[in-house]
């Protein structure tokens, strides 16, 4: 995917709309190692799971996440929490990562944005071209 998919939530479901694919497609979105979004297009519009709703406060893409979730959030109650998780939990449980499963690695605070996604990549079983894809990127 292209960079101005880290920046606005459109323009990833668009790329991703755009992947031909036989079976499931759904981008993972690693910010800055501070928070991770989840989008799958859906036809009746995207599913988005955000792990950081407080990012929002510092970032445009978590606060366009949050505005495609319909969280009736206010800043000045952003501003006051602890980072919480917004969206669906299950949205990839139909393919292979339970919503149980991803409760429990947002439950390990201590891991950054990466790593998160490093052990959905390994729940799901394509942490190798996950590792791969980051290799030719040079992360």
């Amino acid at each position: 995917m292209r960079k101005a998919a880290l920046t606005s939530l459109t323009d990833a479901e668009r790329e991703l709309r755009e992947i031909r694919s036989a079976g499931a497609v759904f981008g993972l979105l690693d910010i800055d190692d501070e928070f991770f979004v989840i989008v799958r297009p859906a036809p009746s519009g995207a599913r988005l799971f955000l792990s950081d709703a407080t990012a929002a406060l510092d970032y445009d893409i978590a606060a366009e996440a949050l505005e495609m979730l319909d969280a009736d959030i206010e800043p000045e109650e952003l501003e006051e929490a602890e980072p919480f998780e917004e969206g669906d939990l299950g949205l990839l449980s139909d393919i292979g990562l339970p919503e149980a499963v991803l409760g429990v690695i947002l439950d390990e605070s201590d891991l950054y944005a990466d790593e998160q996604l490093g052990r959905i990549a390994r729940e799901m079983g394509f942490a190798d071209e996950l590792s791969a894809v980051l290799d030719r990127l040079g992360r």
